[in-house]
């Protein structure tokens, strides 16, 4: 005999009724449970670990991303919720701190971060443990790819006391991963840029404040001679604060200041060609290093780098104005001789420029590199002569 069903659409007469007692005697309940908790005790929440875990970036990207994102929101509300009674009682909006930064008036002076550096961080863990060293230096090479191995000799000079940055001019960047050292650089590309123009837009102080010395230098320099932790210690010795590594004298040589002597460590003055010279102590006498291979202590860059001229990108003329960023310029700039480089004098940025009115293409460049200089050197004048004049007897 088959069992009868009983069908799914016969109800109760009371279950209606049922409902609406439970429905009401759950409200009933949580409205004083709700009330039995303080207040103070939602504001001092502790948020449980799974929660974060929840708002992570790669899984916020998946299919779940909607959950995620709620999870997300919920996150900030709490944030807000337990940081909201310690400021309520304050007006932020009548924060002004004339005294901070441009443009950073309105927040309060303990938040305010003014600087930064070139350190690579993680993008987990916790900030504090990110960098197992915090370099001293900082070493910036101009470059295009056909001097990969002469920048790669440059580098394995370098201890890993340096930060090193390289400005591409070829837009080859991806090539440099060859070399392991590259992989922990700083690689900035802009097509057939110079090392100035880089410098005043990659190079802030505030940007580079964490580096004791920036090297700032050229891609075509033999550095078999070379030791940069050694160069350093000389600089520090003879209280350098603009330097340069003497030029050995088989190399292009322009100017005697900055050629490599064999009887002194380091050299702060010169004889030049008669009449070049009004002052023993002024450029190219004294006072002088060449713009191929300079190097700077923090103090002295942050003068220099206000100097140099955002549209003047060659920096001809830079070298002889460096004195006026340090006192006794003739005694903090000298030349490293028993550190000494070679300049091979090639000229791979001289040939980025572009063929015309029948001149070669480094003919324009050089004819734009003698143009700034006397840009440079007329705008100094006049920016002196108005200052001295402005000031009163």
């Amino acid at each position: 005999m088959a069992t009868p069903r009983r069908s799914n659409n016969v109800r109760r007469p009371n279950e209606p009724m049922r409902l609406i007692v439970t429905t009401f005697i759950g409200v009933v309940f949580g409205f004083f449970l709700g009330a039995s908790f303080p207040t103070q005790s939602l504001t001092k929440m502790n948020l449980p670990s799974s929660l974060f875990a929840s708002i992570d970036p790669n899984y916020s990207e998946d299919k779940h991303s909607g959950l995620s994102t709620q999870a997300l929101l919920n996150f900030w509300s709490s944030l807000k919720g337990n940081r909201g009674s310690s400021t309520e009682r304050y007006n932020y909006t009548k924060i002004w701190v004339p005294t901070n930064p441009r443009g950073a008036e309105r927040l309060p002076p303990g938040i305010i971060e003014s600087e930064s550096d070139f350190y690579l961080r993680r993008l987990w863990g916790l900030p504090s443990e990110d960098l197992t060293i915090k370099q001293k230096y900082l070493v910036c090479f101009t470059v295009g790819f056909g001097q990969k191995d002469n920048i790669d000799n440059a580098v394995k000079k370098l201890s890993e006391n340096f930060s090193i940055l390289l400005f591409h001019y070829d837009g080859r960047t991806s090539e440099w991963d060859e070399f392991d050292w590259s992989k922990r650089a700083i690689h900035v590309s802009a097509p057939k840029q110079t090392k100035w123009w880089y410098a005043k837009r990659f190079l802030h102080p505030d940007i580079v404040a964490p580096y004791d010395y920036i090297f700032i230098w050229d891609e075509d320099l033999g550095v078999e001679n070379f030791d940069a932790e050694k160069y350093i210690k000389l600089v520090k010795k003879h209280g350098l604060d603009i330097s340069q590594p003497g030029l050995a004298p088989t190399s292009g040589l322009t100017w005697q200041m900055t050629k490599m002597r064999n009887d002194t460590e380091v050299h702060k003055d010169t004889e030049e060609r008669p009449g070049w010279c009004a002052d023993p102590h002024l450029p190219p006498c004294a006072a002088f290093v060449e713009i191929m291979a300079p190097v700077f202590s923090r103090d002295a860059w942050r003068c220099v780098w206000h100097m140099i001229q955002n549209d003047l990108v060659h920096g001809w003329g830079l070298d002889f104005a460096l004195r006026k960023c340090v006192e006794p310029a003739h005694e903090k700039i000298g030349v490293v001789d028993a550190q000494w480089i070679v300049h091979q004098t090639v000229p791979s940025l001289g040939n980025q420029g572009q063929a015309e009115k029948g001149k070669a293409p480094w003919e324009g460049v050089r004819d734009r590199c003698r143009k700034e200089w006397a840009m440079f050197q007329d705008r100094m004048t006049i920016a002196e002569k108005a200052y001295f004049v402005d000031q009163p007897n």
